[in-house]
């Protein structure tokens, strides 16, 4: 099940902590906060709660403020990854391919996906950012799942018509658009998740 909401005061100490960390640039402060936080809440209130709304506080609008976004970007990543993570516990794949959109550098959601199927003992194949679209072929011809979840962030990257000609091209695998660089409409197969349970649930976990 997908954890229970943080108290309000927790969210606000937590966000507190976590901007400062990326103030300071200190990504490796980033990522012990975010484990410390995914330990007693969960990743699904960690991602959404915490994580989303920090990052889309940084609007890059100067030098600065990009360095801060990349220490907060960069730690988020090491915590979430981290996360649950046991090399002498391997999880099955359960069929699930994750991978960023051709030319998609930003896939963090992914890595909040990933963290939260390990913590419900689930894996996934996790090919992270800007995975070309023919390798994204061979990675399904290569490890057959059932599901493919392909991140978007920006527009530039989130080319509808090509997720739908993946879909078609592989006929019996479900075929998912993620993230806010999908914002043309999806015909059929392809699907557009629109929240972090709906990602969850299209990977075959309980939300």
């Amino acid at each position: 099940m997908l954890s229970d909401p943080m108290p309000v005061e927790a969210v606000e100490t937590a966000r507190k902590r976590l901007s400062a960390a990326a103030e300071d640039l200190d990504a490796n402060l980033v990522a012990a906060l975010v484990l410390e936080s995914a330990a007693t809440a969960g990743v699904a209130a960690v991602w959404q709660e915490l994580c989303v709304p920090l990052l889309a506080g940084l609007r890059g609008r100067d030098a600065a403020e990009i360095a801060v976004e990349h220490a907060l970007s960069e730690g988020i990543r090491i915590g979430l990854d981290v996360h649950r993570r046991d090399p002498d516990r391997r999880l099955r794949t359960d069929g699930v391919l994750l991978a960023g959109a051709e030319h998609e550098m930003h896939c963090l959601g992914l890595h909040a996906v990933a963290a939260a199927l390990r913590e419900q003992g689930r894996g996934c194949v996790h090919l992270g950012p800007a995975l070309p679209w023919v390798a994204l072929g061979s990675a399904v011809l290569r490890a057959r799942p059932r599901v493919v979840v392909v991140w978007s962030q920006t527009p530039v990257t989130g080319r509808a018509y090509r997720l739908v000609r993946f879909g078609r091209d592989f006929p019996g695998v479900r075929v998912y658009g993620a993230g806010p660089g999908w914002i043309e409409p999806f015909p059929p197969p392809s699907i557009r998740l629109t929240s972090f349970s709906a990602a969850l649930t299209a990977c075959g976990a309980p939300a």
